[in-house]
């Protein structure tokens, strides 16, 4: 993990967010739990993680959003002594490019090497389900370039055929019922039986509302 971003506000409970491919902390800056820490991961390209960060922290709330998923889960089973008091997935899996539980791997393989300005608006558009909140998408789209973004989609995808699987146990897993990116059906095959809360959510795969109402509701 190569970037992350920390919104202090001096308290020792920490929201800790993996935020999915071809993210930034610009689509995430407008929610702002004033009542704990709030530190956004994002940038794949590489799973290396400095967990002397979240020493000063007495509690953390781990959320991970589409393939954050599959990173926090790679990261956080090499740190099992971490105060986390919560793990909530939201709209993401243990296996990104799977046939059956995650992106199938034509299709992933598709969007990489097809990948271009044109080809990640498109993608976009469906992250983020309606035209209108697409349009609001637009004015916090993530600032890093699409060569940027291909380097990581690549790196995901090795990383991912080469780590064995992780045994990190969510509590939570959020699924959105218009996610077309990483599909309802998808989701469920890989989740059930293995959290303790498994709940579907109106929500496409990127909804600004969703992550409020998930982020705002922890204690």
């Amino acid at each position: 993990m190569k970037q992350h971003f920390i919104i202090k506000n001096n308290q020792k409970h920490l929201l800790l967010f993996f935020a999915g491919w071809g993210m930034d902390e610009t689509p995430f800056l407008q929610i702002h739990p004033t009542d704990k820490d709030w530190m956004i991961c994002y940038d794949y390209r590489s799973l290396e993680f400095d967990a002397g960060i979240l020493q000063e922290y007495s509690e953390i709330t781990l959320i991970a959003w589409s393939m954050g998923v599959w990173a926090a889960s790679q990261i956080m089973k090499q740190y099992p002594s971490l105060p986390l008091s919560q793990s909530i997935a939201i709209n993401g899996t243990l296996y990104p490019i799977h046939e059956t539980k995650g992106i199938a791997p034509a299709i992933f393989e598709g969007t990489l090497q097809g990948l271009n300005d044109q080809s990640l608006q498109k993608f976009q558009r469906r992250m983020c389900g309606s035209a209108a909140d697409y349009k609001a998408f637009q004015t916090v789209v993530p600032q890093r370039p699409v060569e940027e973004l291909k380097e990581e989609l690549a790196a995901i995808q090795k990383q991912y055929l080469s780590l064995p699987p992780s045994d990190f146990a969510w509590q939570r897993a959020i699924i959105g019922k218009s996610d077309r990116i990483f599909l309802p059906d998808s989701q469920w095959l890989a989740w059930s039986n293995k959290v303790d809360s498994l709940e579907y959510a109106e929500a496409a795969h990127y909804q600004v509302e969703l992550f409020d109402n998930v982020i705002m509701q922890i204690n």
